[in-house]
């Protein structure tokens, strides 16, 4: 009897410690991991997110870029960190397709962590660069063939490495491979002539598009962005429905951490994220707002491994890490 009344005691302490637990989180700054360089898209969209999140939390939320071997080096740091909710992640597609691709497993995209919120959806864009000739796709394939050449990714591993390989195959280029440590660092290269073309994001590109400094040929994914109305999905000039293939952007926490807090991360993320102004601000980026809650998300995080591990199969795009 003693015994019961200890594990009831034991019990009714820990149900009446969880509201206590999310009211007293966050007690300092909260670091959100980025595994890309800073000055890319998935760094633009932690931004955007962070500084309405942390006046809602009443704590700075401090992003942490921490690049290298296509996000697994940030990713696999936040998979480790302490559970207690002051160590987040804010990634991108590469989450899954990296470790199919490098084929190292140091975290599993989906059991490793807790998903807090899907914050949505971007086509890539094929730029060329100042380097190169043509206007469309096909002209740009007509100038490029017969030639080596060169073609950029944000991160080995990566949508925009599959997209540019099988943009390389379909269209019968002699393109090699060059992968970079994020956008950042791809976009400056792209800039100085260094790589023919790339599959970039617009966030990150729409800058140098809108000044002319690199010409937009054709999207990824399944819709046309409004702000480029004249260039063609890649399906619809001729390539393949791999060029479909559809990634997420959002905000993850270590496994483990306890759930009053991930409930308090997951509306506050919700919050933010039925904002006009987040709204707004998001699509004058060309980035498609598509919220997702904690299971929805868990479930399109494994729907994208899934797909990836078929493509990657299929195009044998396995790399050295």
């Amino acid at each position: 009897m003693i015994q019961r009344r200890h594990i009831l005691a034991m019990a009714g302490a820990a149900a009446l410690a969880r509201p206590a637990l999310a009211q007293s989180w966050p007690d300092r700054p909260i670091r959100w991991i980025v595994p890309f360089p800073p000055g890319g898209s998935t760094d633009l969209w932690a931004r955007l997110v962070a500084e309405p999140m942390a006046a809602d939390l009443g704590q700075p939320i401090v992003i942490d870029n921490r690049g290298g071997a296509g996000g697994l080096i940030g990713t696999e740091a936040a998979a480790r960190a302490t559970p207690d909710g002051h160590t987040m992640l804010f990634t991108i597609t590469t989450h899954v397709t990296s470790p199919v691709v490098l084929r190292r497993f140091p975290y599993d995209p989906v059991a490793d962590f807790a998903p807090i919120g899907k914050l949505g959806v971007t086509p890539l864009v094929l730029c060329a660069s100042p380097s190169t000739q043509g206007n469309t796709v096909q002209d740009f394939t007509a100038w490029a063939r017969g030639k080596d050449l060169s073609y950029g990714s944000y991160a080995p591993g990566s949508s925009g490495h599959a997209y540019g390989q099988m943009f390389s195959d379909e269209a019968r280029l002699n393109m090699t491979h060059v992968a970079y440590r994020g956008e950042g660092p791809m976009l400056q290269d792209m800039l100085a002539g260094n790589v023919a073309c790339a599959f970039h994001s617009m966030a990150a590109s729409g800058g140098a598009i809108r000044a002319r400094r690199i010409r937009p040929l054709a999207l990824s994914g399944t819709q046309r962005l409004p702000s480029l109305p004249e260039v063609p999905l890649m399906r619809e000039s001729g390539f393949s429905e791999r060029f479909a293939f559809s990634g997420f952007i959002g905000l993850l926490a270590p496994a483990r951490v306890p759930q009053p807090i991930l409930d308090r991360a997951v509306a506050s993320f919700r919050k933010v994220m039925e904002t006009p102004a987040t709204v707004q601000r998001l699509n004058e980026i060309d980035t498609i707002p598509q919220y997702l809650g904690p299971e929805a998300f868990r479930e399109d995080i494994a729907r994208a491994l899934r797909d990836w591990t078929v493509l990657a199969t299929e195009l044998n795009l396995h790399v050295s890490g």
